[in-house]
């Protein structure tokens, strides 16, 4: 209820349902299913270089290469407005993602197969090709908040230790332990070693070097807000910590529209996706069930995570970052879709730009009237909602 972009953040439900009934090509890519530009961000590969590129998966799902491209251009639209940029920022924004999307298919298309798996957008890469001061500043800032948001900086501020026992730091209802600690923790240490044995044996082991030491439930994002979620602490021999965070994993909001997943697990499908469409992913990405036949999934809570800041920034930040968020996207659909067959229905002009952009505005324009309606629902007692 804060702005439109917030809406559009955590409607992908409504968004989905809406361009359902909309033509598409019918070519098909493995999509991220909640492409918005702040589900994009930077992260540590395993062998630790800072990488950028999507970084939310739970709705991800085989589907139409347009449906990803039309949210996020959308998101960058919308994103200019809460920015209050002039109108024509937010179109020359939107339109160099179309853009820049065109531009980077028809690259991948004439790319070798093994080339394009192992294409990767790497942070330094982007502070160098920065078009401006302003700009390289946004993407260094980015950069400095990945490495301070390492594991043992984390541990630090989430964790403390308590007559010789490391814990989570009560702060609810972000961050709290249930009442029934004691039999919540049986429960997650169950889950704990179902999900061990989805990962690959070296992974395995490496797991066997820490051990389970406490569990409490945690508050997400936008999204996942009302779905189980916790996080876990774990500490090595040398009392190095480790964290986890398990989700709960529900059917995407695309499924409702297309072909079901060939997984039955729903937390295997995320895990499955985000592999596919990402150029390196979480070493420790598993996924289980509990008894109450809830299906989760499994990653590091902190690994130089972090994502771009929208407040303050420029016209020119923001075409830029459109930019690279197109091209990170028409990397991801090369992966796992046709290439060739994609970029030969983009063309060679800047037509296509302009009707993402036609689209985009359009849209932005229902996000406007949804969200109006969303503020009039509850205020007439229809909806009830909290502030939290």
């Amino acid at each position: 209820m804060q702005s439109p972009f917030t809406f559009l953040r955590g409607s992908a439900i409504v968004m989905t349902a809406d361009l359902a009934t909309t033509p598409y090509t019918g070519i098909p890519v493995q999509a991220c299913g909640d492409c918005h530009l702040l589900n994009f961000g930077g992260f540590a590969t395993p062998e630790r270089n800072l990488v950028f590129d999507i970084n939310d998966f739970d709705e991800t799902l085989i589907a139409p290469w347009e449906w990803d491209l039309k949210r996020l251009a959308t998101s960058i639209y919308v994103a200019g407005q809460a920015l209050q940029l002039p109108d024509l920022a937010c179109v020359v924004a939107t339109r160099a993602c179309a853009r820049a999307y065109r531009l980077a298919l028809a690259q991948y298309s004439q790319m070798r197969t093994l080339d394009v798996w192992y294409a990767r957008l790497d942070a330094d890469w982007l502070i160098e090709h920065a078009p401006d001061t302003d700009t390289r500043k946004h993407w260094i800032d980015m950069a400095k908040r990945a490495f301070q948001q390492n594991m043992s900086r984390k541990a630090q501020k989430i964790t403390e230790k308590i007559n010789g026992k490391w814990q989570f730091i009560e702060d609810y209802p972000l961050l709290f332990h249930p009442p029934n600690r004691s039999d919540y923790f049986s429960e997650v240490a169950t889950l704990f070693e179902d999900y061990r044995d989805s990962l690959q044996w070296d992974r395995q082991f490496l797991l066997d070097r820490y051990q389970l030491v406490d569990v409490a439930l945690k508050v997400v994002g936008v999204g996942s807000v009302g779905t189980h979620c916790g996080v876990a602490l774990l500490l090595d021999a040398n009392g190095d910590p480790l964290l986890l965070q398990y989700k709960q994993a529900q059917p995407s909001v695309l499924e409702s529209h297309l072909e079901p997943s060939t997984h039955e697990h729903a937390g295997q499908r995320i895990v499955t996706g985000q592999r596919l469409i990402q150029a390196a992913s979480d070493i420790f990405l598993g996924w289980t069930s509990n008894t109450d036949g809830q299906d989760f999934y499994f990653r590091q809570l902190k690994d130089w995570k972090t994502s771009v800041k929208l407040k303050g920034m420029s016209a020119c930040s923001l075409e830029d970052y459109s930019e690279i968020c197109g091209s990170a996207l028409a990397r991801t659909h090369s992966r796992t879709g046709d290439a060739a067959m994609i970029s030969g229905y983009l063309g060679k002009t800047d037509t296509f730009d302009q009707l993402i952009t036609d689209f985009a505005i359009a849209y932005a324009h229902q996000v406007e009237l949804d969200f109006q309606r969303l503020i009039e629902a509850v205020k007439s007692g229809r909806i009830t909602a909290k502030e939290r």
